[in-house]
């Protein structure tokens, strides 16, 4: 069993990681919570019997925590990973992303790769059992992968996480400035923080499918809080859109693959739940549909269950994997802002 310390305590470390954690009792166990002084952080650990700190250093310093969980804002993972590397740590689970620059990207993973420390990266859509039976059923068909799109719109995350979770007194986050389409620079902004924080749940499923990123051909912010971008990868046509709403529908999260043979939709579960897997519906080009069978399990399970592997030398460290997904994701970010700043044209 691996002793992990857990630095953040905001709604998805009560929703999902705790719960997740609990229930992987034979590899994990909770032995210390850390956030940055919202006094979370004790209420979190009273609920997993640990002990508690209201920063990251004294977590990092503790010797008996083996694995560091990075549960906080994305400006901050680069550092974190760095400092639990530097604190001797055996693994890290970091929230995506692991970096927002190149410069970062490179420094965490040659630390992590210099001191054999295994990192896994929360995409959990990526980790969940749907995603593996597509691409066994893509494989399986021979199919030429045409065009992808993953497409969000996305309620408030309370919606969701408050229902299984435990009340936290977080306070009133700060809200995001809107869309103002005629502030090209801050729409170019908000596009690129949207997009290594928010599409990069699924670039790695579009590498998967089209690994050779070929540029940006259009991108443009979406108001009240969103982006939609479409570009090119391996001869085919990607595009990404998603919207952040005050109000209204419940969420969708759909990934669509059009295939020489098929159109696949992956719908993924709402965030911040666990919901089992993804549901994958398959229409070939004769009209016929196939559902795929539901899975108990989905990805935010199965990335812990894949950071347990990894520590018990079931499963390779795949630091180029990881590399790959980071690089596209800050490459298309990058990009992507670069168009909106010219008026939505690459």
């Amino acid at each position: 069993m691996h002793s992990v310390g857990v630095i953040g305590a905001g709604p998805g470390v009560w929703a999902l990681h705790l719960p997740t954690l609990g229930a992987l009792t034979e590899d994990f166990r909770v032995v210390h919570v850390a956030d940055a002084g919202g006094g979370r952080a004790e209420k979190l650990a009273a609920r997993a019997g640990s002990r508690w700190s209201d920063e990251a250093q004294p977590l990092l310093d503790d010797p008996a925590v083996e694995v560091v969980a990075i549960c906080t804002p994305p400006q901050t993972h680069a550092d974190l990973i760095l400092r639990a590397v530097r604190a001797g740590k055996r693994a890290v689970f970091c929230e995506k992303p692991i970096a927002e620059s190149t410069e970062e990207l490179d420094a965490v993973l040659e630390a992590c790769a210099a001191a054999d420390v295994a990192l896994v990266v929360g995409t959990n859509h990526l980790f969940d059992p749907a995603w593996n039976r597509v691409k066994h059923h893509l494989n399986a068909s021979s199919a030429v992968v045409l065009s992808a799109s993953a497409t969000l719109s996305l309620a408030p995350n309370g919606r969701y996480h408050d229902l299984v979770s435990d009340p936290v007194s977080a306070g009133t986050p700060p809200a995001r400035p809107p869309v103002d389409p005629d502030d090209r620079e801050l729409s170019a902004a908000i596009v690129r923080q949207l997009v290594v924080g928010l599409a990069v749940h699924d670039i790695p499923l579009v590498r998967d499918l089209l690994p050779e990123f070929e540029g940006v051909t259009f991108a443009r912010a979406l108001a009240p809080i969103g982006y939609d971008i479409g570009f090119q990868a391996s001869g085919a046509v990607v595009r990404l859109t998603a919207v952040m709403q005050p109000a209204g529908a419940d969420t969708l999260w759909r990934v669509r693959i059009v295939t020489t043979h098929d159109i696949i939709h992956v719908d993924f579960p709402p965030p911040f739940v666990h919901a089992g897997s993804a549901r994958v519906t398959v229409r070939d080009e004769e009209g016929r549909v196939v559902r795929f069978p539901l899975d108990d399990a989905d990805g935010y399970v199965e990335e812990w269950r894949a950071l347990a592997e990894i520590l018990r030398g079931e499963r390779p460290m795949e630091f180029e994997e990881l590399e790959a997904d980071a690089r596209l994701a800050i490459a298309l970010a990058d990009a992507a802002a670069a168009a909106v700043r010219d008026g939505g044209v690459s």
